[in-house]
């Protein structure tokens, strides 16, 4: 999980269960939020008393077919099902999006947990009770001061709240009103209304028994020369709590009735509250299951949008998007939907938005708001399925860009169209992929009627000229690309944990060919280590396994190695066949990695001869699978 400052902790890194050793070792975890320890046995003891199945039906429709349990993946869209879990293995694993993992890592992905919160939720489940956790005097005094700010920010919005609903926010109220909001949409919401007199809330929040420190702390209010005492600066206020993702309020906006200035303001950064790490709406869209987020400017843009029926709309919070954001969105969608104002503003930070979504592995298209301003503003006058057909119609993200520049040249002018031609050709380079460069170049070419071999020889000269390499060069049919020898090793180690997984008795039969060195990637070959050694003791523990790793995503890469897609072969010789060439091809790769390295020492010299010896031995031996 990655790193956050928005809540009252950071998701925990390095709070999960540690590597172990032997079984007799008891390790423990220093986790970031407030320092806490558990042991490894009550880790274990917490996972084994909540069954996996039972646990993911609480979230998940699922069916029993053979030996596993189906259904629809809580992680991305999918009409079919993909997601299965495994009461015997006690994990689950999407084979459409690839998530994967064990109780603790579906109630943090789901939840947005870290592993602390998820450790204690399905300890008092399971009716475990946890240690007193050991705490330093400064993460105490630090935790408890985050947890009192939280406290004066409840406070304070449910201050507003009232006040929106009393005499005194007649305004407010009536604002709000006018742009048709209903009473539920309020509600959910929390909106409020800060009075006319800064003074009011700082009183308020002393009656309630919280200190000046920290009222100004929480960024609530500040000392005003001018009053001479400690007031508010939202005053006269439409109030929108920003909640993080665990519905606490961290922060506020707030809209000035009337035309003072500024318009719009928003607290400042506080402890629990960092602007470029959080994202408003995210505590409701993160739980759509929509297939997609739309990101909006405004917070009235994300509330007229949930009200229609899309409750997957989140807007930033007062800042330009960030690269921190676009992380956070990548926890719940590969597939994000800008529906930034039609104004140049907003073609500006469509565009800046495009970049670093794209930066962060995510899919980005365009959601064209014209002839009105906003999403607020198409809602009111076209309706929800007007905006549903822009959904479909969204724009790919570099063919608006593409667009976008287009508008800056005289299409008419052969000088100036070529200019655009060559912006195109730079453009094309930014795709490193050849296949993914390559379709987009054979798009672009027939939607501009350019020639195609032409526009790829600009892209060339261009790739060349920004590398100092040679122009790029697609392989001939039939050649294999450099990284094919990489990949094939890699799937035939996973193939090979999968089979051991499923067929534990087998290693018996191989464990003098086969050792943890023998695979190649850093995270197979942890696993393996686990692996083998709990096979010398007869049994795999693949949940525990999964719980070695810290990264969200090395436990997702984890849990795929146990349920890679083995060869459908009858029983007999062909399975024999199969497992032989994925135990001789694990061996092989093993062999070629380690000679080609250019730190080889004498060890590891040594460790690729005999590897050699036990592969010539291997080749010559029949290993029954009876």
């Amino acid at each position: 999980m990655t790193a956050s400052r928005k809540g009252t902790q950071e998701p925990a890194r390095a709070c999960r269960p540690a590597e172990r050793g032997r079984r007799a070792s008891v390790r423990f975890r220093d986790c970031q939020e407030g320092a806490m320890y558990y042991p490894e046995e009550i880790v274990e003891e917490v996972r084994n008393r909540n069954d996996i199945v039972e646990v993911v039906s609480g979230y998940v429709k699922l069916q029993k077919k053979g030996g596993r349990h189906w259904g629809l993946c809580p992680f991305h869209n999918e009409k079919s099902p993909s997601f299965c879990v495994s009461a015997d293995r006690q994990t689950y694993h999407c084979f459409g999006c690839g998530a994967g993992g064990n109780v603790y890592t579906f109630v943090m992905n789901y939840e947005n947990y870290s592993f602390p919160e998820a450790i204690k939720m399905l300890a008092e489940r399971a009716g475990v009770q946890l240690p007193e956790t050991e705490e330093t005097e400064e993460s105490r005094r630090k935790q408890n001061r985050r947890t009192r700010l939280l406290e004066v920010n409840k406070a304070a919005a449910k201050y507003f709240y009232y006040q929106l609903r009393s005499p005194h926010g007649a305004v407010g109220y009536q604002y709000l009103k006018k742009r048709e909001l209903s009473d539920e949409t309020m509600h959910r919401f929390g909106l409020g209304y800060a009075a006319k007199d800064g003074a009011l809330l700082v009183r308020y929040l002393r009656e309630k028994g919280f200190e000046d420190e920290l009222i100004q702390e929480a960024g609530l209010a500040g000392h005003s020369e001018k009053y001479g005492g400690l007031m508010s600066q939202f005053w006269n206020r439409v109030m929108y709590p920003i909640q993080d993702i665990h519905n606490r309020v961290i922060g506020f906006g707030g809209r000035v009735m009337g035309e003072g200035e500024p318009k719009y303001l928003n607290s400042p950064e506080t402890p629990v509250f960092d602007k470029r790490r959080n994202l408003y709406g995210l505590n409701y869209a993160r739980k759509a299951r929509s297939g997609n987020i739309i990101l909006c400017e405004g917070y009235m843009d994300v509330i007229s949008m949930h009200q229609a029926g899309f409750s997957q709309a989140v807007a930033s919070l007062g800042t330009a998007f960030t690269a921190e954001q676009a992380a956070l969105l990548r926890r719940y969608t590969d597939n994000v939907l800008l529906a930034y104002d039609s104004d140049g503003a907003g073609v500006k930070a469509a565009l800046r938005g495009i970049g670093i979504l794209r930066e962060a592995g995510l899919t980005g298209r365009v959601i064209n708001m014209q002839p009105y301003k906003d999403p607020d503003e198409f809602m009111k006058a076209l309706g929800k399925e007007a905006f549903e057909e822009r959904i479909r119609q969204a724009e790919n993200s570099f063919f608006f860009e593409i667009r976008i520049m287009e508008g800056r040249y005289d299409m008419a002018d052969p000088e100036a169209r070529t200019k655009f031609h060559r912006e195109i050709a730079r453009k094309l380079c930014e795709f490193t992929e050849e296949v993914e460069r390559d379709n987009y170049l054979q798009a672009v070419a027939e939607k501009y009627f350019i020639g195609i071999e032409n526009l790829r020889r600009l892209v060339r000269s261009y790739a060349a000229a920004s590398t100092g390499n040679e122009p790029i060069q697609r392989p001939k049919s039939g050649i294999r690309r450099k990284s094919d020898p990489e990949e094939h090793a890699k799937r035939t180690q996973r193939l090979l944990i999968t089979w051991l997984s499923e067929e534990p008795a087998l290693y018996r039969k191989v464990s003098k060919y086969i050792s943890p060195q023998d695979f190649t990637v850093e995270l197979y070959r942890k696993v393996a280590e686990r692996m083998f050694q709990e096979l010398e003791e007869g049994r795999v523990n693949q949940a525990g396994i999964i719980s070695m790793f810290e990264e969200e995503e090395q436990q997702r890469e984890a849990a795929s190695l146990f349920d890679a897609s083995l060869p459908p072969l009858d029983a007999g010789q062909n399975r024999e066949k199969a497992f032989r060439d994925i135990l001789l091809g694990v061996k092989k790769a093993a062999y070629e990695y380690h000679m080609s390295r250019k730190e080889t020492d004498t060890n590891t010299l040594a460790w690729a001869l005999a590897a050699k010896k036990e592969l010539e031995e291997l080749a010559k031996t029949h290993i029954s699978l009876d």
